[in-house]
């Protein structure tokens, strides 16, 4: 198989599994907080977020360092050490785990009832351990199927272990069985994640031992990558998710916990399969620049920051619009408060995939240390920001403070890549596209709580695509070499039809000309 077909593969059992994960793990994610109602899932969300968090510290280091190293050495024709580095790394990961169970059992000793209240601590302390330690196995089983370049595991696991999860989550509800049950049942898709990817992985690696040591060399290396990587994602899970539940528990309620994290899990799948998709592509695409000069570079940075504005924008501005029958339809009356904190972390999320452009110039650049110093600065900021304003405002004080880690986060990312590329971003040009998004989701009001909840956003989101795109040609948010390939575009996939859209193009296209 050449270059070319291997990556096509390759991209094709990713999206498989990021789509299949993302869409199933919404409905699953809808069924709980459907079942547990806002109090039991922000309790429930606390508990899993200490899973996740417990994840990101031990598998950070050792699942890049599984990726980065079995890749170099299948490359540099050095196959019969990637059991042993596998070992070395396995080893190096039960080091981590068991620093993190240590760590675990005290914070739950010293803070349980406030972080995870209703949950008996000894056996939330026995779940949290086995927990951590499946999925942490799991992903560090894809992180080496990756160095392998095997991605058809991923989208395996997904396909089969996603939707049984799905359908026992389904089986509680039904049920009607309380939390624990839930509980369990995270246990037992952890062990099928982890069990199939493990045999999967196994039959993959190399023939060899295990035993025989490293090269000297390459032991300092992997130490460095482990420490280096651990700390970058330890303190960027802490920056990019919810803490807040955590905070809304200790200093509000469970309640304002569920309501939050209602909103922000729709809010974070809505950028990410939006603007985020064309953000993927964005950390090649800006290293290919660097390669061909710093002015390539800031080019590609504002006009890849253009287009992100043109996606994220509308989004926000018809998200915001339609987010009471968007959650009412999703999640039921209960969280009529998750509408507020759906809007304000969707501008928050969507702010920050527009900033995307960015921070993939900076690590393009070699600027490593300057992103990892923002993380930690966003990090300290939004700890502190939570313990304070949540004290004193709860779920208001967890949205003011989210808001304004999202604005720190984006605008500083952006002032260090321009800054970096010695590029300008087209101000302008983003000042119209909010415009024509703001303009688009105004007739949407129109059908505000007029209509049912499906059907208003139905009529809502045919309105505002329809508006939409013409208002970007009429404020000038295209240039010309966009349009010309709109053109190029509607006359080789719609053969020039409709009519209407040939001269709406023509049109825009004078538009942009005009001085």
């Amino acid at each position: 198989m050449n270059l070319r077909a291997r990556t096509l593969r390759n991209t094709m059992f990713s999206s498989v599994a990021m789509y299949t994960e993302f869409a199933l793990g919404m409905l699953t994610s809808i069924i709980i907080a459907r079942h547990l109602g806002p109090e039991g899932f922000g309790a429930y969300s606390a508990v899993i977020w200490l899973v996740g968090m417990g994840v990101a510290a031990v598998n950070s280091g050792t699942a890049s360092a599984a990726i980065k190293f079995v890749a170099e050495l299948r490359g540099a024709d050095r196959e019969s050490q990637v059991r042993p580095l596998v070992a070395y790394l396995r080893r190096a990961q039960r080091g981590f785990l068991a620093i993190v169970i240590v760590i675990g059992g005290l914070a739950l000793w010293l803070a349980g009832s406030h972080v995870a209240p209703g949950f008996h601590h000894g056996m939330l302390f026995a779940f949290l351990a086995l927990a951590v330690a499946l999925r942490a196995g799991y992903m560090f089983n894809i992180g080496i199927a990756k160095g392998l370049e095997d991605f058809r595991i991923n989208a395996m696991v997904a396909l089969v272990s996603t939707p049984v999860n799905l359908a026992m989550v389904a089986a509680v509800w039904l049920l009607d069985l309380p939390v624990e049950w839930l509980l369990l049942v995270f246990l037992v898709s952890g062990v099928m994640f982890y069990g199939m990817s493990r045999s999967q992985v196994e039959k993959l690696l190399p023939p060899g031992e295990n035993l025989p040591a490293l090269p000297p060399e390459l032991v300092p290396r992997v130490r460095r990558q482990m420490l280096y990587s651990t700390l970058i994602v330890t303190v960027g899970f802490i920056a990019a998710s919810e803490i807040e539940i955590l905070f809304l528990n200790a200093y509000a309620d469970s309640h304002a916990a569920g309501q939050f994290k209602v909103g922000y899990q729709l809010a974070s799948g809505a950028a990410a399969l939006v603007p985020g998709v064309f953000g993927a592509l964005l950390l090649p695409m800006m290293a290919n620049a660097l390669s061909q000069g710093r002015e390539v570079a800031g080019y590609r940075y504002a006009a890849s920051t253009a287009y992100l504005m043109l996606l994220a924008a509308p989004l926000v501005a018809f998200g915001i619009v339609l987010s009471d029958p968007l959650v009412d339809l999703l999640y039921g009356h209960e969280y009529e408060e998750a509408s507020i904190a759906f809007s304000v972390c969707l501008a928050g999320a969507a702010l920050t995939a527009s900033a995307q452009a960015g921070s993939s110039l900076l690590i393009s650049a070699d600027r490593q240390r300057a992103v990892l110093l923002l993380l930690m600065v966003c990090g300290v900021l939004k700890i502190t920001l939570d313990a304070v304003l949540i004290h004193f405002d709860g779920l208001r004080g967890a949205l003011i403070a989210f808001a304004v880690v999202s604005l720190v986060n984006a605008f500083t990312y952006t002032a260090l890549a321009i800054r970096e590329s010695g590029a300008s971003l087209d101000w302008g040009r983003l000042s119209r596209t909010i415009l024509a998004s703001a303009i688009a989701a105004c007739p949407l009001l129109l059908v505000h709580h007029h209509l049912p909840p499906l059907a208003e956003i139905a009529v809502g989101a045919m309105l505002g695509a329809t508006l939409y795109l013409p208002l970007t040609l009429w404020l000038r948010c295209w240039t010309a070499n966009d349009i010309d390939y709109m053109r190029h575009l509607h006359q080789r996939l719609l053969k020039g039809y409709p009519r209407f859209g040939t001269r709406l193009l023509d049109w825009a296209r004078l538009r942009v000309e005009a001085p």
